[in-house]
């Protein structure tokens, strides 16, 4: 009979997890190693923002102590506007820092042998890193793509799933580790990444505008150094701004690229579809659906449930593949267990998974 005292000492999922991702609320809130990361970005927007806050009011008052100038109701228009658009880029911040990018389901463990005799199974060595990979070709809107085995995760990567060596996770979709969010970006928050950088910009460029506008106004009455030394705040901002846009702006337009195109940062950075047709190409319309219009899946794992048997904590400590001596067990034993009613032969840890438009014959032997 379960007592209070065991069920109180009952750990949950987020809590024994083997990545490096950092936890709060309970489990509710999944940053990467390094969340703090997000702070700082977030320093970044506020900063200019106050500048900007502080100028208008300042301007404000002044236009108010004359009596025959309306000015200040443009002006309080202007600050309200750069108000919400500086607290949409800081929700767009907090939800791709602080939401799960994908992480997908990790084995505990190696599990029981099963006839692995597939021709799609071989070992690749690796030139730039000489290790030996366990890979295995399936067919991808009929094409072959090549997906990888983590021997971290025990299991073979998805289409598009790679695994990130900073938060020790295999990710959906993986797009790259933003050292701006210490977060990985993958299927699940990529959306409001985009949303985020191109706010950004957004922003940089509305700061950079009304605070020009100041400077040139100032200009009508006096010489341009008389003008920037009354306007220093106005001048702060302008070279802060202007600094600043060439950066997030230069990412907006990499990742429409991106996304009009169908790939991801990682796939663009190997050249994975330079010399071969994108199997995940969809259209320009298409491509924009799939990351603005279609509905986010839902997170492949748990974290706020109970931990059954902390003996057999996910992501427990295992062998690795690069053992050459067990290479052949390694490659029998590492696949999950499969489901004999399933033609397709799919590991049930990622049955949730949508795998539509991917085919695996296990069947086909040498």
């Amino acid at each position: 009979m379960t007592t209070d005292k065991t069920i109180a000492d009952r750990k949950r999922l987020y809590q024994v997890w083997k990545g490096k991702n950092t936890f709060m609320c309970g489990g509710r809130l999944i940053f990467g190693p390094y969340g703090v990361s997000s702070l700082l970005t977030a320093l970044l927007i506020v900063a200019p923002y106050l500048v900007f806050f502080f100028q208008t009011i300042l301007k404000m008052k002044a236009r108010v102590n004359h009596v025959d100038d309306d000015n200040y109701i443009f002006e309080f228009s202007v600050l309200i506007v750069g108000s919400i658009i500086t607290l949409t880029d800081l929700v767009f911040l907090f939800i791709t820092s602080s939401s799960d990018p994908g992480i997908i389901p990790r084995n505990s463990r190696l599990l029981p042998e099963y006839d692995s005799t597939s021709s799609s199974i071989m070992l690749m060595y690796g030139k730039n890193s000489g290790k030996t990979y366990v890979v295995k070709d399936v067919v991808v809107n009929n094409f072959i793509v090549r997906v990888k085995y983590c021997d971290t995760c025990l299991l073979f990567r998805l289409p598009r799933a790679s695994h990130c060596s900073i938060c020790n996770n295999c990710v959906q979709k993986f797009d790259h580790h933003c050292p701006w969010f210490g977060q990985c970006i993958g299927l699940r928050n990529y959306r409001f990444f985009f949303l985020f950088i191109s706010t950004s910009t957004f922003l940089c460029l509305y700061f950079f505008t009304f605070s020009s506008l100041n400077i040139l106004e100032q200009i009508k009455h006096e010489s341009l150094s008389k003008a920037m030394k009354r306007e220093v705040l106005s001048l702060i901002l302008c070279i802060y701004t202007f600094v600043a846009v060439w950066f997030v702006g230069g990412l907006t337009l990499f990742h429409l690229h991106l996304i009009i195109t169908n790939q991801s940062t990682y796939e663009n950075y190997r050249h994975l579809f330079d010399e071969k047709e994108n199997p995940y190409n969809k259209g320009i319309l298409g491509n924009i659906k799939e990351v603005f219009f279609s509905s986010i899946p839902p997170s492949l794992i748990n974290f706020r449930s109970f931990v059954v048997d902390e003996s057999d904590e996910v992501g427990s400590d295992r062998p690795s593949f690069n053992d050459d001596n067990t290479q052949k067990e390694k490659i029998a034993n590492g696949m999950d267990c499969m489901d004999s009613a399933n033609e397709v032969g799919i590991p049930r840890i990622l049955q949730n998974l949508d795998y539509s438009g991917i085919s695996i014959d296990y069947n086909d032997t040498k």
